[in-house]
């Protein structure tokens, strides 16, 4: 099926829409690793509740990666109404805090229309910034971001983790230091705030003006590798090897340092075989899904379904759900 995108997007607006609260509006998270399963069964309850999706995939946002992120196809998304599905350039800057801003405009908008809303995905800081607020974190200014970009093109990662040091001891302790997106995030923040980036990440969770009903699907994990595996396969079938090589002048942007995208980029270097870099695609994208597992199982308001062992009542579990109270699982 082809992942070409029919152009199914609302205009990528802010505009501000006064959330009423109610108990009747609801939004219905379907949340889960990679390769679960939950782009099919969230376009399935749509259908059946006959309401949108709002995505939750910090890479389907930007145009022309569809094949590497799994994006909706044409037909899918002709299928379901769609937002926030390739409507930013991959050179766009774009953060956590920015997503919520606009997901709460949308759900102002489209509670209006709907009782239900459904947003799905598997990133985690984009779910829990909708679902529980995100730090107020200062807009970094273009220059300092720029600077920071060369730096790290021409003296790499060392120097950047040396100034977080020094500027925020309690982050540094606890980043993961080989990647690059956080250490370097944090690094702006601090900079641009002139305090640690750790002291600005104490917010309380915030209230939201409707119901949230959280559902996780997960496999076992056998089956959950085999289907990734399988995914990217298809993926590389698909065209995944040209979608990369389109990008690749393009390779420094943090947008394409991204499972599927940099283990390509590598090939194009010279610095493995094609049949290394597919391997290593697999093996970061089930990582990926262990990552996304190890972060989900701490949030108790989640609901989960295997859909190895149950994958025929998983409407009606949701039906249910939905008629009771959040709570309730």
């Amino acid at each position: 099926m082809s992942r070409n995108h029919c152009n199914s997007n609302k205009r990528f607006t802010v505009k501000k829409h006064q959330l009423v609260s109610s108990a009747k509006h609801t939004l219905l998270v379907l949340l889960g690793p990679t390769a679960a399963g939950k782009t099919e069964w969230s376009l399935s309850v749509a259908e059946k509740l006959g309401c949108p999706i709002i995505s939750a995939d910090s890479r389907q946002i930007y145009k022309g990666m569809t094949i590497g992120t799994a994006a909706p196809t044409c037909a899918q998304l002709k299928r379901v109404e769609h937002h926030l599905v390739g409507v930013l350039s991959p050179e766009d800057y774009y953060s956590a805090s920015e997503y919520e801003r606009h997901v709460l405009s949308l759900l102002g908008e489209l509670f209006g229309q709907h009782p239900v809303v459904i947003l799905t995905g598997g990133s985690m800081m984009y779910i829990d910034a909708v679902c529980n607020g995100i730090d107020e974190i200062p807009t970094i200014d273009r220059t300092l971001r720029d600077d920071l970009q060369q730096l790290y093109r021409e003296e790499g990662l060392d120097p950047i983790r040396q100034q977080l040091k020094i500027l925020d001891p309690v982050f540094y302790d606890e980043v993961d230091l080989k990647n690059p997106k956080r250490v370097i995030h944090a690094l702006e923040v601090c900079l641009m705030a002139g305090k640690p980036y750790s002291s600005l990440r104490t917010s309380p969770k915030k209230e939201r003006p409707f119901r949230i009903v959280k559902v996780g699907f997960t496999r076992e994990r056998e089956e959950l590798y085999d289907r990734i595996n399988r995914r990217v396969e298809l993926m590389m079938k698909e065209g995944l090897l040209e979608e990369a090589k389109s990008f690749y002048p393009k390779q420094h942007l943090n947008s394409l340092n991204t499972v599927g995208y940099k283990e390509l980029f590598d090939y194009f270097d010279g610095k493995c075989t094609l049949e290394f870099a597919v391997d290593k695609i697999k093996q970061h994208s089930r990582n990926y899904a262990r990552k996304q597992l190890s972060w989900f199982k701490k949030d108790k308001e989640i609901c989960w379904i295997n859909l190895s062992v149950n994958n025929e009542d998983v409407m009606l579990k949701i039906s249910t759900l939905l008629n009771e109270q959040v709570n309730a699982c």
